[in-house]
């Protein structure tokens, strides 16, 4: 039976796309010149880029398009991804407690403390508080995880919208896809406009709100699936998306000069960001598709290369601890300039990995592996009965 495709490079893209995230929190660590810290902000980018990479490697993982290849079911789905993603989640939430809730620390040791609630913890335990607009609950227990309760969204929508998607053609795909960016731009331009339907818009939880970037991945992943082969390179993709990035960060630097007052400068940037938000989402599906097509098309890549694809690996296990390290080092040594702060950083990262590296060979890998074995057997002692 003919599976797809292994696409090692979209693996060490990953990886990336996780360095990305941990730039932007280190920022609570090391001190930096304003510039220099509203460049670091694009690392919340990383996230588009997971959500949009999530649609595409789940849709293209589960075969529809390869001849012979039966996917799973729905069941079967669902609990490998409970498999993959639960108990790293468990475990990274178990170490980010002490550090982001008043459990052992002071409230105002670090921005990130908050009060510890059981029942706000209990919602982060069954990926729940992502649908909470309140700071309190949507960052509770391990901030990081509020995505999880937006891919837990997503997953329970695969199976259906992947059996939709696989009715489609070629370029009924495409379509789809143009579609989607066409309902998250209409979104976009409704909240900035504001107005009651904006406001309503605007206070959505966030799983509803960032679906748009799952089933973008999802619809361009069908329609590679079925042969769409676009003649776009990484390396222009990927200047395309920075270009983006600079004029996010110069158009940031020039509202500074601007003479506005400190809050009017902050809300005209942030609205310039929500301005560029489908703009980057599309260049990131973009960069996306190209690795992919390379890979398939077999051309050479850094991307592909082992050291890469094994922190791609690790890629899940390091976003999970990543800002429990750099939030814990902020309690314990405070923020740093300089030469200090560029030490700091560096050490930060350092442990970022090391954690992330125990995560995933003591907990993430070891545990899917049983689970996945124990649903088989399962599977198996009920067909043979």
């Amino acid at each position: 039976m003919s599976r797809p495709a292994r696409l090692d490079a979209l693996t060490g893209l990953r990886w990336w796309a996780a360095f990305a995230v941990f730039v932007h929190h280190v920022g609570q660590l090391v001190v930096l010149p304003p510039t220099l810290a509203r460049t670091l902000t694009l690392g919340t980018h990383g996230v588009t880029f997971f959500f949009v990479l999530s649609g595409f490697v789940l849709t293209w993982s589960s075969g529809r398009a390869v001849s012979g290849f039966e996917p799973p079911d729905a069941g079967t789905f669902w609990w490998r991804r409970v498999a993959r993603v639960y108990p790293a989640h468990l475990v990274a939430l178990l170490l980010a407690l002490p550090v982001f809730t008043s459990l052992l620390l002071a409230e105002g040791s670090h921005s990130g403390v908050r009060p510890f609630d059981v029942g706000i913890v209990v919602l982060s335990v069954l990926l729940l508080q992502g649908w909470s607009r309140d700071a309190n609950v949507l960052f509770s227990g391990n901030p990081a995880s509020w995505t999880l309760s937006c891919e837990a969204f997503f997953y329970a929508l695969h199976p259906a919208a992947d059996r939709a998607l696989a009715r489609t053609t070629r370029r009924g795909a495409l379509w789809a896809a143009g579609g989607v960016v066409g309902v998250a731009v209409l979104l976009r331009v409704l909240v900035m406009s504001g107005g009651e339907v904006g406001m309503t818009i605007g206070a959505l939880p966030w799983p509803v709100l960032r679906l748009t970037e799952f089933l973008l991945g999802m619809a361009l992943a069908r329609a590679v699936a079925l042969g769409w082969r676009p003649r776009v390179r990484v390396g222009l993709v990927a200047t395309a998306v920075g270009a983006v990035g600079a004029w996010l960060v110069t158009g940031g630097t020039l509202l500074a000069a601007s003479g506005l007052e400190g809050g009017a400068v902050a809300q005209a940037h942030a609205r310039l960001a929500v301005g560029l938000q489908e703009v980057m989402t599309v260049g990131l599906a973009a960069l996306v598709v190209a690795v992919a097509v390379g890979e398939l098309e077999g051309r050479p890549s850094a991307l592909s290369r082992p050291r890469l694809v094994r922190l791609g690996e690790w890629s899940f296990a390091f976003y999970l601890v990543h800002a429990t390290v750099i939030y814990l080092m902020v309690a314990v040594l405070g923020p740093h300039r300089g030469l200090a702060g560029v030490l700091v950083g560096v050490l930060a990262l350092v442990l970022s990995l090391a954690a992330a590296w125990a995560l995933h060979a003591a907990v993430e890998r070891p545990a899917e592996r049983r689970l996945r074995r124990a649903w088989d057997r399962r599977r198996a002692v009920r067909v043979a009965g």
